[in-house]
């Protein structure tokens, strides 16, 4: 669990009278205010630097975050054991329905799913098509040196080694995300797995599961021949290799903030600040990418919580989003802030 907690400040009241005197008054008690968060470990890195940032800014305000994925903060936001969840499936009509005292749904940022592997002696990055990638992940290519693989890759020797897949073992808004596009540009894995937060994938011994994006991270990296969808901060800071996929337009592209902020510019946030991206249109764009939400309830009843998760928001709305991109996300476009800020307002 991730903590961060900034003491109760006392403050001394003091007064000079004409003869230079002291008096000191009781000290003053700010009252700390503590949000309580649990859900996606896609943006956990991200809001833990930004809860530990807004520390410094605030005198009054305590966050705790559990990483314990989309379906879990989800959960614990239906049940109300929660002040606020993140997740990076936006809440459907069924969910929403559930809660009792409003829902408002915040894009907070965005960022990559990207399949990440570890073929340590592959001379070049590794290219998927779709047809390659999708098969992957239904158990109908299982090695590295499958001519569907070896076509995208020319030039490049492909090790004769078992294709070890690892999947997310908890309930996922990752995997809501990888699967959504996968049954985008796959009938088979459309009409199979499916879509879904947790979904039934091939049954395999060359299949592993792990929790959390941290657990398939750390999967990869211990594991020749494996292969895994998880947020690209994570292969990032874990430095592991990147996938090139082939996108809707059929070009090869990498996971960079360029090719996901095009992604991005191919859908309208609409008033409910829903959206998905099952298989972005453009050149450009990274075929796999996310909006990821906080949830909160439109009505509190403790008006000091709801005044305090408002202006932590909007924290993280203006400075919050300067580090986006060195954390691996992409920052939030000024319009999509605008409309997430007015949004916050309706909190009460």
């Amino acid at each position: 669990m991730l903590i961060v907690v900034l003491p109760c400040v006392s403050a001394l009241l003091i007064g000079c009278d004409s003869s230079s005197s002291t008096n000191t008054e009781p000290s003053a008690e700010v009252q700390t205010v503590k949000l309580q968060g649990s859900g996606a470990s896609f943006p956990a890195p991200l809001y833990g630097r930004w809860f530990k940032e807004y520390s410094t800014a605030t005198d009054n305000v305590r966050v705790d975050y559990q990483a314990k994925g989309s379906g879990g903060g989800i959960k614990d936001f239906i049940e109300h054991t929660v002040d606020f969840a993140a997740s990076d499936a936006a809440m459907d009509d069924d969910e929403i329905s559930q809660v009792t005292d409003g829902v408002v749904l915040l894009p907070m940022t965005a960022g990559s799913v990207v399949l990440s592997y570890n073929l340590p002696d592959l001379a070049k990055p590794l290219r998927l098509s779709r047809d390659a990638y999708s098969k992957i992940f239904l158990a109908q290519i299982t090695s590295w040196n499958d001519p569907a693989i070896a076509a995208c890759n020319e030039g490049v020797t492909l090790p004769d080694l078992p294709i070890t897949v690892v999947r997310r073992a908890d309930s996922s808004g990752t995997t809501y995300v990888f699967t959504n596009h996968l049954a985008a540009i796959s009938p088979d894995f459309a009409a199979g797995p499916g879509i879904g937060k947790s979904v039934n994938w091939p049954e395999s011994d060359k299949f592993i599961a792990a929790p959390k994006n941290d657990g398939v991270t750390a999967t990869i990296k211990q594991t020749p021949g494996a292969i895994g969808y998880i947020e690209f901060g994570f292969a990032q800071q874990a430095k592991l290799p990147m996938a090139e996929l082939e996108n809707s337009a059929g070009k090869f592209v990498t996971p960079s903030l360029q090719n996901a902020t095009a992604s991005l510019a191919a859908v309208e946030l609409p008033e409910d600040l829903r959206a998905w991206l099952p298989d972005p249109d453009g050149e450009q764009a990274y075929p796999i990418v996310s909006y990821t939400w906080l949830l909160c309830y439109q009505k509190y009843e403790d008006a000091a919580v709801a005044d305090a998760l408002k202006k932590l928001v909007h924290w993280c709305l203006t400075e919050g989003q300067k580090s986006s991109a060195e954390m691996g996300y992409v920052p939030l476009p000024g319009s999509v802030v605008e409309k997430v800020q007015a949004a916050v307002e309706t909190i009460r």
